[in-house]
């Protein structure tokens, strides 16, 4: 299946619009695993094995395996996830934004060598940017449209033409860069007045959707504003409020009760 078509089937199957983000810092793992050279795979699979079957995806952000030297763990969560739990999307959040030929050489480190179901792109650059991640029909393109920081407005609300930067964004992603169905975009909780004006733009496009936990978005602002008429269309990310949401060797426990009242939050709303 496709990435959008998995989804799907996760929204449905797991009743689940929960995407746990997958962020490991070393600093507050739990002390058994602390020095060990497989440490970030252990946190991770550990947490990803408690998680699965309330959640429609999990999202491995890079900067934290690459900062430690920990690609190859990386890979291999990815491996673990598809081999143990095949339902669940992995979304590699690298948010990549090059020129056409630096961006090829992206996709192919995030769909053949790290197998990632979907990534993350910054738009900035244009379509020709963003045409090498499509020629994988099969995978999921985020791109970045109304992001979760307070600096996103220094240009995302620029005016452009009588319209926000974030509303041409999403408007040609829906109308003009979705031809094979793969697309979708990045807009963060903390904004849920924008969450509305993206959803009533893009019409079911699929929306990440970062910012609640530990940045602060509300849960039921939004799943309000960006739900689709069957109560999907969103994929709400947590990371650091479930990751360590325990300190102990019960870690993976405390995390799954954490995304369990995470996901049942957000169903209450849908």
């Amino acid at each position: 299946m496709t990435f959008i078509e998995t989804l799907h089937n996760a929204w449905s199957t797991r009743n689940s619009l929960l995407c746990v983000g997958l962020d490991p810092d070393p600093a507050k793992f739990p002390a058994h695993l602390r020095g060990r050279d497989d440490a970030i795979f252990e946190f991770c699979a550990a947490i990803a094995d408690a998680t699965a079957d309330l959640v429609c995806c999990f999202k491995p952000q890079i900067a934290y395996f690459a900062a430690r030297r920990a690609e190859e763990q990386l890979e291999a969560l990815i491996a673990h996830i598809h081999e143990k739990h095949p339902g669940v999307p992995v979304i590699l959040d690298a948010k990549r934004g090059d020129i056409g030929s630096t961006a090829e050489q992206y996709a192919v480190e995030a769909f053949e060598r790290f197998r990632a179901d979907a990534i993350t792109v910054n738009p900035y650059m244009g379509r020709d940017s963003v045409e090498p991640y499509l020629a994988y029909p099969d995978k999921g393109v985020i791109l970045l449209c109304r992001t979760s920081n307070p600096g996103g407005s220094d240009l995302q609300f620029l005016d452009v033409g009588g319209e926000k930067l974030y509303e041409r964004v999403a408007r040609l992603v829906a109308r003009d860069w979705n031809t094979t169905g793969q697309c979708a975009l990045v807009v963060g909780a903390t904004f849920p007045a924008e969450i509305a004006r993206v959803r009533e733009i893009t019409g079911d496009l699929p929306l990440l959707v970062p910012g609640i936990g530990a940045q602060g978005g509300d849960i039921e602002a939004t799943v309000r504003a960006g739900r689709t008429a069957a109560g999907t269309g969103l994929m709400i990310n947590s990371s650091r409020a479930i990751l360590y949401a325990g300190k102990g060797e019960d870690y993976a426990d405390a995390a799954r009760q954490a995304a369990l009242a995470t996901r049942d939050a957000i169903n209450r709303y849908r």
